[in-house]
Formats: structure tokens, sequence, C-alpha cells
């Protein structure tokens, strides 16, 4: 797998291509639909769940409040408006379609998100921390973060409606518990020892991997989701003055397992199948990165934002997200959604991704653009 990645992900630079599409690709090709060289994804997705729990915990870590602080009110109107109208067009295509009103609201569900990882791996390091639009950019994500994080907290109870009060309860009870016992360790424990070992790296690795497992299990044992308790662990050491080191060395842990993620997410996908929902995935994709670039402009010049960087903040936000991705695995796992349906997200995002990151390139500034003036770390 890691063999094969190394080169497809080498021709995907050269197409100027995001690489997490190199890793589905390579999955399709490999898995037991094409070539079957991996006859057993479902084994590799067990184990690259070990990458969303990073992937959570880690925008636990960035969510400080003074980040969102300074540009909630902006960021919170756009937030809300554009998924609401993404929400509303993406029912409306699977519905149009003939998909059923629950499979329809979860694929405008889907349709809300735009991707953390490529909005923030095309965007240049000096734009993500020294200018409005990378502060606006990472507002933005942050909060459909936590909106992504509302709705697999809502698949949770649509999964267990055979004791949906009870799921409710620990949705509305657990969940600040689990956040109140976690502060509490964090803040009086935690603490302590990261000032008191600051110097064994290797200490401060496992501690943080330790709390992020730790809690995501802990959550199972309420009756929350193990996304749910990375989450929460993460959000609890995000104001911690190690928070940005911890950050910076789970990552090369969490790009190896979601590598395993996105390759058993191809090595899944159902090539045979595709016909059925290729035409509602072209539109849903076309949605996302022709009308949410439109979108975001509007709203952010509405915002009195400089109509270039509207324009160009609207279109590094116009893809799916791999957030729907999680919802479509996850409401298949409870058995909330069809297999068709998750089909029409798991393409619909693929298509997104492929057209935003070529769009992106050509047009703005990137560490892998096409023009050399444009590229930028």
């Amino acid at each position: 797998m890691f063999s094969g990645a190394a080169v497809i992900a080498t021709l995907a630079l050269y197409a100027r291509q995001a690489l997490l599409i190199a890793y589905i690709l390579l999955g399709a090709l490999f898995g037991p639909w094409a070539l079957d060289i991996v006859s057993n994804p479902a084994l590799i997705a067990d184990i690259s769940n070990v990458g969303i729990l990073f992937l959570l915990f880690l925008l636990g870590l960035n969510l400080e409040p003074k980040d969102l602080k300074k540009l909630f009110r902006e960021a919170i109107v756009v937030t809300a408006a554009s998924s609401t109208v993404f929400a509303v067009l993406g029912l409306l295509v699977a519905k149009a379609f003939g998909f059923s009103w629950l499979d329809s609201l979860l694929v405008g569900a889907a349709m809300m998100f735009s991707s953390t990882i490529i909005a923030l791996k095309l965007l240049p390091t000096s734009a993500l921390h020294h200018q409005r639009m990378g502060e606006l950019i990472v507002s933005i994500l942050l909060l459909q973060d936590m909106l992504a994080i509302a709705v697999l907290l809502a698949l949770e109870g649509l999964g267990n409606q055979e004791s949906l009060i009870s799921e409710t309860l620990i949705l509305f009870l657990g969940l600040p518990a689990l956040a109140l016992a976690a502060w509490w360790i964090a803040t009086r424990v935690l603490t302590v020892l990261f000032a008191r070992f600051d110097q064994i790296q290797e200490y401060l690795f496992l501690l943080a991997i330790g709390w992020c497992l730790g809690i995501a299990e802990l959550a199972t044992v309420i009756g929350l989701s193990h996304e749910v308790g990375a989450f929460v662990a993460g959000v609890t050491l995000a104001t911690s003055p190690i928070a940005r080191f911890i950050a910076e060395s789970l990552k090369p842990l969490r790009d190896f397992f979601l590598v395993l993620f996105f390759f058993a997410l191809g090595a899944g996908f159902d090539i045979g199948a595709l016909p059925q929902v290729l035409l509602p995935a072209m539109i849903l994709a076309l949605i996302s990165v022709a009308v949410k670039p439109i979108v975001f402009k509007l709203l952010l010049q509405r915002e009195q934002e400089k109509a270039r960087m509207a324009g160009e903040t609207g279109a590094r936000l116009g893809q799916i997200s791999e957030f729907s991705l999680l919802v479509a695995v996850v409401a298949t796992t409870l058995g909330v959604m069809s297999e068709k349906a998750a089909l029409l997200i798991q393409s619909a995002t693929i298509l997104s991704f492929i057209g935003s990151s070529f769009w992106v390139v050509r047009r703005y500034p990137t560490p892998i653009s096409m023009d050399r003036a444009l590229r930028r770390d």
C-alpha cells in the first residue's frame, strides 16, 4: 500500500492534485472491485479509523477561543447561511433522483461541509498564519467541524431508535459530563505532567496519544462515539502552552493512518455500481466546485470583505469534506443510510476533491501551483 501510495502520490503532485485523491484512487485500483490485490479492505478500515480520531483530536487542539473570537460573528453568519443553502440543494438533488427522505437529509448534511484537509493543505503557511483570509478560512472550517460533530451526535441517536430516550439523555448529559471530567483532568493533572517533564519529548508524545485514545474509549463506555471523545480530548488541551507542540508531533502519525483511511475508502468503493449514482454525483460535485465559491463570495462581500479576497476564500472552500465521507461511513454502519446513498456521497466527494484541487492550484498561491510565481510554502 505505501509503496504504491508513494508512486501514485508522485504522479498526483505532477498532476497538481491533492495527495488524498491519490490514496483513494490507489485503493480503488488495488481493492476487490478492480485488481483485488487487497481483498479485505474492512480490516484496513478498522485500523485506519485511528487516523480519524487523531484528525478530530488535532482539530480540537486548534480550537482556541481567541481564533474564533476575532471573526466569530462574521464566520458564524457565513457558515450558518452557506450550510443552510447547500443542505437544501443536496436534499433537493437527492430527492429528485428518488432517494428516501432520510437519505436525502443525510446527503444534504454531507453537502454542508468543506474539506479541512484540502483547504489547509493548499493554503500557503504565510496566508494561514498572517493574513485575514487564512484566519477567516480557519474560523469557517472550525465552525463547520463543530457542526459535523453535531451531525455525528444526531446519527448516534438515529442509529439507536429502540432506546432513543436513553440515547438522547446520553447526548445531552453524557457529553457535558465527559467534557467536564476531561477538562478537570487536563487542567489539574496533564498540565502538571507536561510542565514537569517537558524536556522528555518521547513522554509528551506518549501522553498525548494516551490522552486522545483514552478519552475516545471512555466516550464509548458512556454511550458516545470514539470520534466525539477524541474531539473532546483535543478541545480540553487547546489552551495548554504545549498544544502547538503536540499538534506538530502528532501530524505524521495522523497522516500515516489517514493514508490507510483514504486507501480503505477507495478499496471499498464499488466501481461497478458507480453508474447508478454517476449523474447525481456529478451534479453535487458541480454544485460544490462551481456554486459554493459564488455563495461564499456573496456572503463574504455582504460582510464587507473585499471582492478579491472573498472570491479566493470561496474557491478554496469549494469542495465536499472528508467529514462527509465520515458521515456516510458512520450512517451506513448504524444502518441509518442506504448503501446507494453512501455511494453517492463518496462519489460526489471524490469528484469535488479532484475538481476543486485542479481549479485552486491553477489560479491561486499554493505549495504545488502550476505557475512558479504562485508556488508558495
